[in-house]
């Protein structure tokens, strides 16, 4: 989550109607027992789902999985806004290939962006980076994932952070 004085939770929703009407929605929280009103959070006119934001120098970068039935989208786009809370402008084009994506999460390493996604279809992991956010290149090749993996989330963690978390890992284990 992304500190602004409080804590915002994004949630997609369809109604169950013909129509598949999915789109993002937030509420905001200060300590998880009470919440503001939901309010929409993007909807330009296609079925949404899964998104992922990240901060970005003085905007927000929304990753998105295009949900639209027919004819299928499925794919992962990007929306920028100014705001964590929005409004976030029109979908990008699709940022990963023709397999079916779902479950997007984005990182930016040193000068690259990483966004991880899950193949639903084919049951594997994948991945696409791009120097800019413009330019995409698929390098499912040059990662690798355990076989149960499917949605997640990355967040960077220290290199002290990471040993204290192996370590307990390690604990719990031999435990």
């Amino acid at each position: 989550m992304i500190r602004m004085g409080s804590d915002a939770v994004v949630a997609s929703t369809g109604y169950r109607d013909k129509n598949y009407n999915h789109r993002m929605y937030y509420t905001t929280t200060r300590d998880f027992k009470s919440f503001s009103d939901t309010r929409l959070r993007y909807d330009q006119g296609f079925n949404v789902i899964d998104a992922t934001i990240t901060p970005d120098g003085d905007r927000y970068v929304m990753f998105l999985k295009n949900e639209t039935r027919w004819p299928p989208g499925k794919n992962i786009r990007i929306a920028y806004g100014r705001y964590l809370t929005g409004p976030y402008g029109k979908a990008s084009g699709p940022i990963t290939g023709e397999y079916w994506a779902v479950g997007p999460t984005a990182l930016k390493l040193e000068d690259r962006w990483i966004v991880y996604s899950d193949k639903y279809r084919k049951g594997e992991m994948g991945a696409v980076s791009s120097p800019d956010l413009k330019k995409w290149k698929d390098i499912s090749d040059q990662v690798s994932f355990t076989e149960e993996m499917r949605h997640g989330t990355l967040f960077k963690v220290s290199g002290t952070e990471f040993e204290r978390l192996k370590q307990a890992l390690e604990s719990e284990a031999g435990a």
